[in-house]
């Protein structure tokens, strides 16, 4: 006999409930009294992930909208969190400290947690949407003169949290229009490109500078930008393609591929093309003559 929605709503809710309130301790919504708050909070959050990857219950209340209300919620606090501590950076007065730097990454930390739970809910739009429309002041502060030789970590963590969109993007989790797109890109590649090659540069010069972006890391992204790059209308193309060829640092990302497959998918539209224009030419004559 099957069992009534009602009744599994009911049998699911002491679960919801529990998974909900380990969820907002996890986000820092309902925030913990110091000096447990960040050990309560991590805690809070691998009991989220242990529930979500061993509790069959759990699965089958993620995408009810109160959880995702409770994470649009969390998001929301932790985005604008990193974006008030990105810009108090160029307010210091002194030497940025270790700890300004500390923090701000606590704070990436969580948003990149999130970032594992937006997939789960079909949220993931939410991330890479807050993403491009904070780019440009992202960029703005990472590459202000007096951070040139600091905050190497901040640095390489904001590459990765940005591989994280575009992996989303580029293999189809979210789907934006192609302006948007074009924008992730526009903003990004330039500047992997250019910490790429400063980062393996530093870490050959010293030998106790620690921070790079890891294999794992470059092969993502540069999978990920040659299959938006290839997404991309013809012309848009054209021009991530002509700022690559024209850059010192061709060698990452390298969209070789991504170039060769454009000049054949432009070669092949022009003879469409002519092969079109001399049909229509060769169909009017025919009905001239005809005529």
């Amino acid at each position: 006999m099957s069992v009534p929605p009602s009744v599994k709503f009911a049998d699911l809710s002491p679960a919801k409930d529990v998974f909900v309130s380990a969820l907002r301790f996890a986000l820092s919504i309902n925030r913990p009294c110091a000096p447990f708050g960040d050990e309560l909070q991590r805690s809070a959050q691998e009991q989220v992930d242990y529930m979500l990857r061993a509790d069959p219950d759990t699965l089958s209340i993620i995408t009810d909208d109160e959880v995702k209300s409770v994470l649009r919620m969390g998001f929301s606090k932790t985005s604008t969190s990193f974006e008030r501590e990105l810009s108090s950076l160029l307010l210091e007065s002194s030497l940025i400290s270790q700890a300004n730097e500390d923090k701000i990454l606590r704070t990436l930390s969580d948003l990149e947690w999130i970032c594992t739970l937006l997939p789960k809910m079909n949220l993931m739009k939410d991330f890479v949407s807050y993403w491009i429309e904070i780019s440009g002041n992202i960029l703005k502060v990472i590459e202000d003169e007096k951070l040139n030789s600091l905050m190497w970590g901040l640095k390489v963590k904001l590459i990765e949290m940005t591989n994280k969109a575009l992996e989303a993007v580029g293999y189809g989790t979210v789907i934006l229009p192609a302006p948007y797109r074009l924008s992730l890109l526009k903003f990004w590649l330039p500047y992997i490109r250019k910490m790429k090659s400063l980062l393996d540069s530093k870490c050959v010069a010293e030998t106790d500078f620690r921070y790079k972006m890891d294999d794992e890391l470059c092969l993502n992204i540069e999978g990920a930008i040659v299959s938006m790059v290839l997404a991309l209308p013809s012309n848009d193309q054209a021009f991530i393609l002509a700022d690559w060829m024209k850059a010192e640092e061709m060698q990452y990302p390298d969209l070789t591929d991504a170039f060769e497959l454009w000049c054949y998918r432009t070669k092949s539209a022009k003879r469409r093309l002519v092969e079109s224009i001399d049909g229509v030419s060769s169909d009017d004559g025919d009905a001239a003559i005809s005529f």
